[in-house]
């Protein structure tokens, strides 16, 4: 099988590329490297990797018609500033508008898009929130992009699949919480914790269930999710326990801000009635896993998508 993947060099778009060259298929990967790290793929049979932005239309149409691929895998996305609305709609609807539109002209199969959770708004009429919840992504920037992308899917004619995502973390997670605890622990520094859960799952465990939507399993809209939530300060336990610190370092627990959500839980019936029932690794397990990625390869981002003003993304040392 031929498989391009756009954000190959990223979190979710790595994981999926290694499970591909593993058994054998062919991957043409394209990233930017502004949140990708080129180390996560090493020079590999079967993998051909262009450094470019997918917003280059160009440079989308004549490496999609180079590849002639079977189908595409979608997992780039800017998020790192809540304020760069220009690249967000750059990357997030000039580029999928891009790849979207060579699918169509070259003829490929299949095409699979990741969307985020924000895109049901910070208040949820439903939890957990079923797929036909209303979409109101007017909460960042990210949303907003995100949820565009898919509705120019949605009229495309394209066999497609949307994984809307629970919060997706493990080796190679830039954003979020669980890389900030980290850094910050690290340099001795002290963390704040939100009174907000979250539902986290582990990156291979949704590789794996892409490889699944890459054979042809499902079509449009699922949630990948646990079903279950934990709060942040649990999250923040486990990485103080992975990092094996000496002493607990207290955290500061702040509420919510106006675009945190007190919880986002994603209802996934549908895909464990299409994708058969998923072992979802302990959340413990996810973490350690992580703060050894980070131990190996250091801790770039910590990205959010949240507007944090300099004082209260200071913390107190």
């Amino acid at each position: 099988m031929r498989v391009y993947i756009t954000g190959v060099c990223g979190q979710v778009g790595s994981h999926v590329a290694e499970l591909l060259l593993e058994r054998g298929d062919h991957v043409w990967g394209i990233d930017n490297l502004a949140t990708g790290r080129r180390e996560h793929l090493g020079d590999t049979k079967n993998l051909t990797l262009t450094l470019g932005s997918i917003a280059d239309k160009q440079l989308i149409s004549e490496t999609i018609e180079e590849f002639r691929p079977d189908l595409i895998v979608h997992a780039a996305a800017s998020y790192k500033d809540p304020e760069d609305y220009h690249n967000d709609t750059l990357t997030n609807c000039v580029g999928a508008a891009n790849l979207i539109s060579a699918a169509k002209s070259m003829g490929v199969k299949r095409f699979i898009y990741f969307q985020t959770a924000l895109c049901y708004g910070v208040s949820p009429r439903q939890q957990p929130i079923q797929l036909d919840h209303p979409l109101f992504p007017a909460n960042s920037s990210y949303a907003i992009s995100k949820a565009v992308a898919e509705q120019y899917l949605e009229i495309s004619g394209l066999d497609y699949l949307s994984f809307r995502l629970a919060n997706v973390i493990g080796p190679r997670n830039l954003s979020g919480p669980l890389p900030i605890f980290f850094q910050r622990l690290s340099e001795g520094k002290r963390c704040f914790v939100t009174k907000s859960r979250r539902d986290f799952v582990f990156v291979k465990d949704l590789a794996q269930c892409v490889l699944k939507a890459i054979d042809g399993t499902g079509h449009g809209a699922y949630h990948f999710s646990s079903g279950t939530d934990v709060a942040i300060k649990d999250l923040y336990d486990n990485v103080v326990a992975a990092m094996r610190l000496s002493k607990y370092p207290e955290p500061e627990v702040r509420d919510l801000g106006t675009d945190d959500a007190p919880s986002i839980l994603l209802d996934p019936a549908k895909t464990f009635a299409d994708f058969g029932p998923i072992d979802f690794t302990p959340l413990p397990a996810i973490v350690q896993s992580a703060v050894d990625y980070y131990n190996e390869y250091g801790v770039v981002g910590g990205y959010t998508h949240l507007r944090i003003d300099a004082e209260k993304k200071s913390a107190v040392v």
